[in-house]
């Protein structure tokens, strides 16, 4: 079993361990304060990490603490993984970004977009272009969440029973085919609106690459890169390591919750948000981008597909509040741009926590975020198991302390 361990010291890397004191202390205070049960977070320079804390419970009623080989819902973290394995197809020659998604799953094959109205009295019309597998990677594909509230088109949604965005009783193909009859809220490629969209890839990656989506990815990912707890169920012997999830109580405080089913292989295979990791799992990840597709003699992309996937492909070059549908149209979401499965700083002067030029990354709903920093040769790790009932602050605080501490 690989554990991620501290490499090198603060100074060496360039980082001032005085400003890493100061983040340990306000993520305890979080968790003595009953915010968070636990935390691990780990900085890491030119691939070394250079700060790894790990604090807390990752289960309070057994009393099991955090500990650096302790596993994580990531959720949405999936995204920017399952977003690797499509471009690995991209890079086979067996898809392309400007694939119509119909050609693969033909159920998208005549997109219909909202007009007006809602429920029985909506009207729809005719896209005024395909779905691509592009607008999949980049949510401008028009779809959407059920719990959004914010558009007729969510509340088709919910119809459809896709309040987890899984269609009760059904596989991954069976749920894309239920989202193919929803219409969209957009033309594709016109707008942004953070979605189920990454699921459609990953229905698309089984079928361009005839192997389902945990399959694949253990064999083109996982495996080749060292992540040797990634995955979409536990097994026996790794049970024992899996954080409890809690969630948010109206009197601030946290309760544990129901979370994935991970004790045996899900039937819906979630490419948006379905994988358990280990923080050294996700190193190796983040290391692989960092390096511009390559890890240890492993090469899983090209140097140029990267850099592809971690530039802005928002239409215009525009930020997300400037093209995102309510409730993405927020001061938040300044200075800030989408590429391929992940979010890419494209103005750090208007960001609302510091941020570098061209930093990318991405977060999951459990309260965990990592990002990387090219400009500062500079990884990011952040997990605790809280689903908050709006945006959790630890991040603003996470981002503001690590900046603090770039001693170069």
């Amino acid at each position: 079993m690989a554990v991620l361990r501290q490499e090198v010291d603060p100074g060496e890397a360039g980082l001032d361990p005085g400003a890493l004191e100061r983040l340990d202390r306000e993520l305890a205070r979080r968790v003595d304060g009953g915010e968070m049960p636990g935390f691990l977070v780990a900085v890491a320079r030119a691939g070394r990490v250079a700060h790894l804390t790990a604090y807390g419970a990752r289960d309070l009623a057994a009393g099991l603490p955090v500990e650096s080989d302790t596993l994580w819902r990531i959720y949405s973290m999936t995204k920017p993984v399952t977003t690797v394995g499509a471009l690995m197809l991209v890079e086979d020659g067996l898809l392309s970004l400007d694939d119509e998604v119909g050609r693969h799953l033909p159920a998208f094959a005549e997109p219909r977009v909202h007009v007006d109205g809602s429920g029985d009295r909506m009207r729809t019309r005719p896209a005024a272009g395909p779905l691509l597998v592009r607008h999949l990677m980049t949510h401008t594909a028009g779809l959407t969440f059920a719990f959004y509230h914010a558009h007729p088109v969510d509340a088709l949604y919910r119809a459809a029973g896709l309040d987890s965005s899984v269609a009760p009783g059904t596989d991954l193909a069976g749920t894309t085919d239920v989202y193919a009859t929803l219409p969209l809220q957009f033309d594709p490629g016109t707008r942004w609106n953070y979605s189920v969209a990454t699921n459609v890839l990953g229905r698309v990656v089984e079928v361009v690459s005839g192997r389902p989506l945990d399959v694949y990815l253990a064999e083109r990912v996982f495996r080749p890169l060292g992540m040797e707890d990634a995955g979409f169920e536990v097994t026996d012997a790794q049970a024992g390591r899996l954080a409890e999830l809690y969630g948010e109580t109206d009197d601030g405080g946290i309760e544990p919750i129901d979370g994935l089913p991970l004790r045996g292989r899900p039937r819906f295979l979630s490419g948006s948000g379905g994988m358990v990791a280990s923080a050294h799992d996700m190193h190796r990840f983040m290391e692989m981008l960092r390096r511009r597709g390559e890890l240890d003699g492993t090469r899983l992309l090209r140097p140029e597909t990267v850099a592809l996937m971690t530039r802005n492909h928002l239409p215009g070059g525009a930020d997300l509040r400037t093209v995102g549908v309510p409730p993405h149209d927020d001061p938040g979401n300044e200075g800030v741009g989408f590429g391929l499965g992940v979010s890419v700083v494209v103005d750090p002067s208007r960001t609302r926590e510091p941020s570098g030029l061209g930093a990318y990354g991405w977060s999951g709903v459990a309260t965990t975020t990592f990002w990387v920093d090219p400009g500062r040769d500079l990884t990011v790790q952040f997990y605790t198991q809280v689903r908050p009932r709006s945006s959790h602050t630890v991040y603003r605080d996470l981002k503001r302390l690590v900046h603090q501490a770039l001693a170069d």
